[in-house]
């Protein structure tokens, strides 16, 4: 069943916050797409529409095939004592994994499943939504394998505080970030909770976190540092984590104002729990969120470029040209 409630969740479900809003996908069923919940139902279709307009485009099940019943089971199993880092992450344009210390046999494993998660879902996005992906960067494909609740990380690295995402990889020089999630977890949702989209919280908060409008463009030194990383990241991926740009700056400090006020973090939020093999997407730059629980998750990240987009984005909005 579909549940919702005004100032409370699922009766006799412990709570960590008072939120305003409960959705659940728990039964699996079609979500209505209310606008109150950000939610879109895949199957009324407009997909880069509705992520424009700043929604999370959910589907019930997975429309894409996932990794055999063996394969997940080692996902969730067999990664845990070679763990590294919070995530494993498969880079594709270097055709290379991150995060794990482990014999050869079973990096080789994983970067396959990464890989092959990687190319079912490229391929799905980009025939469905062929103007919105023209000349995107796929970006990792990555498995989540920690319990988001209680990892106690440093604010600015933590998914349980509500924010925007700023950077991926880099600076992204105003280009939209794309996410598309799985709940690979058999038996629990993954739980999440937004105060909105970036338009709303820049009217009303950024003048609080020091988030100026006005032009973007870089000087001149900026723009050939930039034009160099991006060049020879084509060869090291990894080198994007260094560029830098006047709006991807602005990005920063409005993401970690948000992490770090404690009365931007307090109720009132939306909710939104997320069944076992359920998937959904969203441009995070553009939508507040935090995962507050749920664990094993399968995270594709693509960048989207500014001109496919037909709306205001983040980047017209600190512009002052929107």
């Amino acid at each position: 069943m579909v549940r919702r409630s005004k100032g409370k969740g699922p009766v006799g479900a412990a709570k960590m916050i008072s939120d305003t809003e409960w959705f659940s996908t728990q039964s699996g069923e079609r979500c209505a797409n209310l606008a109150s919940f950000m939610l879109h139902d895949a199957a009324l279709g407009e997909w880069a529409d509705a992520l424009e307009r700043g929604r999370i485009v959910h589907f019930p099940r997975c429309p894409i095939p996932l990794p055999p019943p063996e394969d997940q089971d080692f996902l969730r199993q067999g990664l845990g004592p070679f763990l590294r880092r919070k995530n494993v992450s498969y880079y594709p344009a270097a055709d290379k994994l991150s995060g794990l210390q482990a014999p050869a046999s079973l990096l080789e494993r994983t970067r396959r499943i990464l890989r092959d998660h990687s190319l079912r879902l490229r391929e799905f996005l980009e025939r469905n939504m062929p103007g919105f992906t023209s000349a995107w960067t796929p970006g990792t494909s990555s498995f989540r394998p920690m319990e988001e609740q209680g990892r106690g990380l440093s604010p600015h690295a933590s998914n349980e505080l509500i924010h925007v995402d700023a950077g991926a990889y880099g600076a992204t020089h105003g280009d939209r970030i794309l996410r598309f999630f799985v709940n690979l977890n058999p038996a629990r949702e993954r739980v999440w909770i937004s105060k909105g989209n970036f338009e709303d919280l820049l009217r009303r908060y950024g003048d609080e976190a020091g988030v100026r409008r006005g032009p973007l463009d870089p000087a001149a030194p900026e723009r050939a540092l930039s034009g160099l990383v991006r060049t020879a990241s084509r060869a090291l991926p990894m080198l994007r984590v260094i560029d830098t740009s006047p709006y991807d700056r602005r990005m920063r400090r409005f993401h970690n104002w948000m992490k770090d006020t404690k009365a931007f973090q307090e109720p009132p939020h939306q909710r939104f729990s997320f069944a076992p093999g359920s998937s959904w997407m969203v441009l995070t730059d553009g939508v507040s969120h935090a995962c507050v629980s749920g664990q094993h998750a399968l995270v594709d990240t693509f960048l989207v470029p500014l001109r496919n987009c037909k709306r205001p984005a983040p980047y017209h909005l600190l512009a002052g040209q929107a």
